[in-house]
């Protein structure tokens, strides 16, 4: 292992760092190496492949806990973990830098590190970093959050959550339509158990988790439509998810899509816009932009099966 900075404070403060991909992220559980805080972060915009493992630690490590920490990062077999001595920073400030409460309209998302109290009628959850995509801090995320509290006094009595990640989202859904049926999804079988852990966490109840790679699963399709469809993912499983998505959507229901950069935008309204939807409001933060449609009066019908092998057939170029 490769080593980097001077002598270690008195308090022995170390970081040990190691690529990974958002998939090795997500089934990360920040807890799971006693005594040792976990951070994930995304490396490159929009690239699953291009993450971060970072491991804060009071002592110097040792090859044991480095061949532990290995195994959270499959995909760095063979490269090097850089281990640095933090000489006088404080390791669980260095840990959660940047990760401050976010506050979205009646919505606060804080890590344990950082609690905080709930704006007046609000609600608070309790995010940690390194669990799962999805915990506020990203633009994405902060941005569906502002999304939906804008659209609070419209009714909503069945919405879906599609890559739910950490849950968050679901669980503002929850927070906003209380008689709603929410339903929850990702492809990942470790973020869905995440969420579940994440929903009890926040006394969060009543949503329905499941294990689906789209919208093609029986349990979605038998529950459709849905007046409600969040999909918080990215450019390319947006645009070839869109016919299954809009074929779930209840007319005239509201889809939340975000997890595409501003330049990708116009790609993604047009591959709903062929299946019926239609752009209502955009949230533009930094690069990242979070799109509101509308569905179509009538409920949309594909014109041709899904193919059951992939989506490539649908897909635009990105």
């Amino acid at each position: 292992m490769s080593a980097e900075g001077g002598p270690a404070s008195a308090g022995g403060s170390w970081r040990v760092t190691l690529p990974c991909t958002r998939a090795e992220a997500e089934a990360i559980d920040a807890g799971e190496i006693d005594d040792i805080v976990l951070m994930t972060t995304e490396e490159v915009e929009d690239d699953r492949e291009r993450w971060r493992l970072d491991a804060y630690i009071e002592a110097e490590p040792d090859a044991d806990l480095i061949a532990r920490l290995r195994a959270l990062a499959p995909s760095a077999t063979g490269v090097e973990p850089l281990v640095r001595a933090l000489a006088d920073e404080d390791w669980v400030t260095l840990s959660q830098a940047g990760l401050e409460p976010i506050r979205e309209g009646r919505f606060v998302v804080h890590t344990a590190a950082h609690p905080a109290d709930a704006v007046p009628g609000g609600r608070t959850f309790l995010i940690d970093a390194g669990r799962a995509f999805g915990t506020g801090h990203h633009a994405t995320t902060a941005g569906c959050l502002a999304m939906l509290d804008r659209m609070a006094d419209r009714p909503v009595a069945h919405a879906i959550d599609i890559g739910t990640g950490t849950g968050l989202l679901a669980f503002a859904a929850r927070e906003l339509w209380p008689d709603a049926a929410v339903m929850a999804t990702d492809v990942d079988v470790a973020a869905v158990e995440v969420a579940h852990t994440n929903a009890a966490v926040n006394g969060v109840e009543r949503i329905d988790w499941v294990v689906a790679d789209g919208a093609l699963h029986d349990t979605i399709t038998t529950r459709a439509p849905f007046d409600l469809v969040i999909a918080n993912v990215l450019a390319g499983p947006l645009v070839s998810m869109a016919p299954e998505l809009a074929a779930i959507a209840a007319p005239g229901a509201v889809l939340i899509l975000a997890g595409l950069l501003d330049t990708q935008a116009e790609q993604v309204i047009a591959a709903y816009a062929a299946c019926g939807c239609s752009p209502v409001e955009t949230d533009q933060r930094g690069d990242w932009t979070v799109l509101k449609l509308a569905a179509g009066a009538t409920r949309y019908v594909p014109d041709r099966p899904f193919d059951p092998k992939g989506r490539d057939g649908w897909a635009l170029d990105l």
